[in-house]
């Protein structure tokens, strides 16, 4: 039995979902409200213990095994997931080498001496005559709470050259362990000094919530730079971090939506009033690796920009700002032609909106919550964006400069992969030139033939999987029918990565919708998917290459499985594609069932409360016109499972694996 199974077996579902949602039993399963979206009304969460799977037939309508619950109820990802079900359990996973381990156990001791750290800092906030003039500057001049000052843990590093490192040396920390937590720096004629000196102190988290570093403030305008990070450490690397993540997945995910903003304190004034789901990339620009982790929680990104770094001159000058060196370390970079290969890649919507002159995004919440919410509603595509900004106050009966402005938006245009993108965004800039469309087809780079980079370039890349790394399967695993099902179709697929076309075809034929990692139950399967179809939307490896170049090695192992089911399986067999849709088929078949069990289930409640007037004849026609659309869905399932009769290779090889 592998550590995944182990696990399963040792978490009760039931128990696990009941500690955040009230069950009701009905028959051998449990029913409630869905605790990732609103409803108070009807209960449209279930939870299926024989299978070990719950489902939202709600809103949601996404469902899972005991860690797609947790990952999606966190924010977490899969070997976040595994490892707090695993502690939970009481399982030992794959022990790791030593390498790994004495890493390991150097970041959790650099995290403590962090830790440390950052409740000296804040106490000489809270407690000390030196940190009142910070305190005094944070909850007037700047409007932050009590409540929001110990949520964010906020500090004050006293005006000395050694506070923080006699209280360290105290509790017996080495210069060393400072040094290498970036919390001193080295004197050129020997000795240390705090890095940090006078400043207010904002503790840097991951994601997880785990301490990684410090921003730090200026409270002397006459102090440089303006903002001071920690140094580059084993914990700290800002284009892997950001600022407010710990405290704003949740919200990102309710809201399906991430606005970065420049500062901490823009940040945290933004929490303060509501708005949650707000992140800061440091002052730095921002990097793939860090809209990769926004990826996970959201792929609607807002990027809420000062005038002066989305206004003409920065745009005129490249579409980028350039740094400056005097007040900052550095200055976030708009790059348009980034954000939309970002865009590409990762497949997200990512807008851009502009601030008021001369205010920044706490002074507008402050001033205004619903000025804020206007503004991030009103954020516009990247394109749009450039264009309305370089058209903004000039002549545009001026042929010259409508010339220009031509010149600097059609490249971005052919740089969208979307053909429908590319030809409304046309549109658009020609009614905004007031030029016939077909002047800019013209004009376009390379002409009205003008299309974007090689496929390979603009291909999404992997959206998370690499990161995800359940434990090896083994073969002595004792699963139910459907997993063994699922873990067949994914390896004639890895097997036959073409199929995946003639599948989604053939099931549109059938009015079904096409393949979606939904229609399979257990979290590592869905993960495998959704890499297996990233692999066929690039061209630049063989689909199977990219799987296992992307994989973790304890997924690589589940990956291997599947294939080595499919050993003697001869993927060259005209019958292949016959018997992959019968299993696929039969897999959604069983998610349908369990569909109509509950709709029958929340009919017979209705039907119930009617009688006994506690709900409308509205509720039960409802419910009843449900039951008849999921009736005609299985008449369809089954009507295209009729196509594929006879003895199924896929159902057979799963079959005698158990």
């Amino acid at each position: 039995m592998s550590v995944i199974d182990e696990i399963k077996a040792r978490v009760d579902i039931v128990d696990l979902v009941s500690e955040t949602v009230q069950l009701r039993r009905s028959g051998k399963n449990y029913t409630g409200f869905c605790p990732f979206h609103p409803n108070t009304r009807t209960p449209s969460f279930a939870v299926f213990p024989d299978s070990g799977t719950w489902r939202c037939f709600g809103q949601c309508n996404e469902g899972g095994d005991i860690f797609k619950y947790v990952m999606k109820k966190e924010g977490w990802d899969f070997p976040e997931a595994l490892h707090y079900l695993a502690e939970r359990a009481g399982v030992q996973l794959t022990p790791p080498t030593q390498q790994q381990q004495e890493a390991a156990e150097e970041h959790d001791h650099l995290r403590a001496l962090l830790e440390e750290a950052a409740t000296f800092y804040h106490h000489q906030l809270m407690n000390t005559p030196g940190g009142k003039i910070a305190l005094d500057y944070l909850l007037q001049k700047r409007g932050l709470q009590a409540e929001t000052l110990e949520s964010f843990a906020l500090g004050y590093a006293p005006h000395s050259w050694d506070a923080i490192l006699q209280y360290l040396r105290s509790r017996s920390h080495s210069e060393q362990e400072l040094l290498d937590a970036g919390l001193v720096g080295q004197r050129d004629e020997g000795g240390v000094y705090d890095r940090f000196r006078h400043r207010i102190m904002f503790p840097i988290r991951d994601e997880r919530g785990r301490m990684a570093g410090f921003g730090a403030r200026i409270l002397n305008p006459d102090d440089v730079p303006k903002f001071l990070n920690s140094p580059q450490t084993a914990v700290f690397d800002k284009g892997r971090l950001l600022y407010g993540l710990d405290h704003a997945r949740r919200a990102i995910r309710s809201l399906d939506q991430v606005v970065i903003v420049e500062g901490y304190l823009d940040v945290i004034a933004l929490h303060q009033a509501g708005y949650a789901n707000a992140v800061s990339p440091m002052g730095t620009a921002l990097t793939e690796h860090q809209l990769n982790l926004l990826k996970r929680f959201s792929k609607r990104i807002v990027l809420a920009l000062d005038p002066d770094a989305a206004g003409n001159a920065a745009t005129l000058r490249g579409l980028q700002i350039a740094r400056q060196t005097m007040e900052r370390e550095q200055d976030p970079v708009f790059d348009a032609r980034g954000l939309l290969g970002y865009e590409a890649r990762l497949q997200a919507d990512i807008r851009v909106t502009v601030l008021p002159e001369g205010l920044d995004p706490d002074e507008v919440v402050n001033r205004d919550p619903k000025e804020w919410e206007r503004i991030v509603a009103e954020a516009r595509p990247v394109v749009i964006h450039v264009m309305e900004t370089l058209a903004s106050g000039r002549d545009l009966d001026d042929p010259k400069i409508k010339s220009e402005i031509a010149s600097q938006v059609l490249p971005l245009i052919e740089d969208i992969p979307n053909p429908v993108e590319r030809d409304t965004y046309r549109q658009r800039l020609a009614r905004l030139l007031r030029v016939d469309e077909r002047a800019l087809l013209g004009s376009a780079p390379g002409g009205a033939r003008s299309r974007p980079k090689p496929r390979g370039e603009q291909r999404r890349q992997p959206s998370g999987s690499s990161t995800a790394a359940p434990e090896a399967e083994s073969h002595s695993r004792t699963v139910s029918s459907s997993y063994l099902l699922e873990a067949h179709c994914l390896g004639v697929l890895l097997r036959r990565p073409g199929l995946l076309y003639q599948v989604d075809r053939l099931l549109l034929q059938e009015g079904l919708p096409r393949l979606i990692p939904n229609d399979f139950q257990h979290a590592d399967h869905q993960s495998i998917l959704r890499l297996f179809q990233d692999s066929i939307d690039q061209d630049m490896t063989e689909p199977l290459d990219f799987v296992f170049n992307n994989l973790s090695l304890p997924m690589m192992d589940i990956a291997d499985s599947m294939l080595e089911r499919t050993e003697k399986f001869d993927p060259s067999d005209d019958r292949v594609l016959d018997d992959l849709m019968r299993g696929l088929l039969d897999l959604r078949k069983r998610n349908l069932h369990q569909e109509i069990d509950y709709q029958r289930y929340l009919l017979q409640e209705a039907q119930e409360g009617a009688d006994r007037q506690q709900n409308s004849l509205l509720e039960t026609s409802q419910y009843l016109e449900t039951m008849v659309q999921l009736t005609e869905m299985k008449r369809r399932l089954d009507q295209a499972i009729s196509q594929y009769t006879g003895h199924s290779t896929v159902t057979r090889a799963a079959k005698s694996a158990a």
